[in-house]
């Protein structure tokens, strides 16, 4: 039996639509204007990934939580892990955008950055 994916590729701004038919291990692509987009589709079929946006708490800073990102896409499956990780953090203050707060986190390979400078109060 095979199984059918409809996408809207977003890897150029063409927005291709794509019909991807997967039956067993082999993947029919339809649709793609270039080859960036195959690749796209086969690891959102195969892989899917995403960067993840988030907060963390921080102690003794003018605001109470400073926004971080991965530097990289994170498997799709384990984003409510990292979450479920990041919720129970808490840094101090001050904090400058750009700095790794937590190196490969969860053995991802992807650091967690953050996005905002907080100052100390």
């Amino acid at each position: 039996m095979s199984k059918i994916y409809r996408f809207t590729c977003i890897v150029c701004p063409l927005g291709c639509y794509v019909e991807a038919e997967l039956e067993g291990e082999n993947l029919k692509i339809q649709g793609c204007k270039c080859p960036r987009g195959e690749e796209w589709v086969r690891s959102e079929i195969f892989e899917p990934k995403r960067v993840l946006m988030s907060v963390i708490k921080v102690k003794n800073g003018v605001y109470p939580v400073v926004s971080v990102k991965t530097d990289r896409p994170v498997p799709k499956d384990r984003i409510s892990q990292i979450m479920r990780f990041l919720s129970n953090l808490e840094i101090s203050a001050p904090v400058k955008i750009g700095q790794v707060i937590v190196e490969n986190v969860l053995d991802t390979g992807a650091n967690i950055v953050a996005t905002k400078d907080v100052e100390k109060k």
